[in-house]
């Protein structure tokens, strides 16, 4: 039972579930155990404990690889019914075992087609062009590519996370810079920099990380908040380097906005976006309808906020109504 919880904590940490519910976990599925076990969780390490007096008994469990987000859709049930108290140690960990072990459901080109139109639905919404449209597209497939190749490599395998970390915003930013040097364009968009490069975005860390500090789990949110910031960093030096070295100076960087297609550009790139998501992160499709229902949710919160607060305020009109409507 205490291995079990300890295993099964360490999932909910790799599928980025915060600290307070793991823990909440623990708690609840011990007492349907018939004991009370202590617990220490860490981002990437979760010990579970019981003490009878004469006896001491400890198991720990690392949060190895991250589990996959389609996986998290098999995950959630067994967490709702370990913490209702309805499942057996040795059935669970076999449960564990069995959603751990399942293969992506789909091919790896699928995969990366979909994080292509990812990035082409996300262009659609920062800075809709057909110049940007197609960058991102193309830029998108490379990083994918760079995704999927990281993840099959065995023997690269524990470099993997820093290599992507920086080649990515190197790599992406160094050709999107180049194709318009190439293409003679007066600056480099910085909004077109931004949708193939969105999965070095931490914002799941970052999110954790406030939520963890809310509920005073210092250790934990704060190292997340630290890894988050650091990620920031590195994507902000990957583009610096790549503009360093293709001899890029700031005033060719512009963060202007600027939409070429039309106002219907950005509400057809959420469509398109949340079908890319579903390509990449291979969701079940019964999730399609209420992914594109939450990001019109926080895709129209932050356009009604910039109009009647202004820009600083409609991120956080945003993140408010789109918290809610995933809750």
């Amino acid at each position: 039972q205490v291995r079990f919880l300890a295993r099964l904590g360490a999932a909910m940490s790799s599928a980025n579930y915060p600290a307070p519910l793991i823990r909440q976990m623990i708690d609840r599925g011990s007492r349907g155990y018939g004991g009370t076990f202590d617990a220490v969780v860490l981002p990437n390490h979760v010990q579970v404990l019981i003490s009878d007096g004469d006896a001491t008994v400890v198991r720990s469990a690392g949060a190895g690889v991250d589990v996959r987000f389609d996986q998290m859709f098999l995950l959630a049930p067994l967490v709702a019914e370990v913490i209702a108290g309805r499942v057996d140690s040795a059935d669970g960990e076999r449960r564990l075992d069995r959603i751990l072990a399942t293969a992506p459901p789909y091919r790896t080109w699928i995969s990366v087609t979909g994080y292509g139109i990812q990035s082409a639905g996300l262009a659609l919404v920062l800075e809709p062009t057909w110049l940007n449209l197609l960058s991102a597209g193309v830029l998108g497939l490379l990083v994918g590519a760079l995704w999927s190749a990281g993840r099959r490599s065995a023997l690269f395998g524990q470099l993997v996370p820093v290599i992507s970390a920086l080649q990515g915003p190197v790599g992406g930013a160094g050709i999107a810079i180049a194709g318009a040097q190439y293409l003679s364009l007066d600056h480099v968009g910085l909004r077109a920099l931004i949708p193939p490069l969105a999965m070095f975005l931490p914002g799941a860390a970052i999110t954790l990380a406030v939520i963890e500090l809310t509920a005073r789990d210092v250790t934990s949110g704060s190292s997340r908040m630290i890894a988050g910031f650091i990620q920031v960093t590195q994507l902000a030096f990957g583009i610096l380097i790549a503009s360093q070295v293709l001899h890029v100076n700031e005033s060719q960087l512009s963060s202007a906005a600027l939409n070429k297609l039309g106002p219907w550009a950005p509400w057809l790139g959420v469509a398109v976006y949340a079908i890319g998501v579903m390509l990449f992160m291979a969701p079940p499709i019964r999730f399609l309808p209420w992914l594109i229902g939450i990001a019109y949710c926080g895709y129209a919160a932050q356009y009604l906020g910039d109009r009647l607060l202004g820009s600083y305020a409609s991120g956080f009109c945003g993140a408010l109504v789109l918290s809610v409507a995933a809750l």
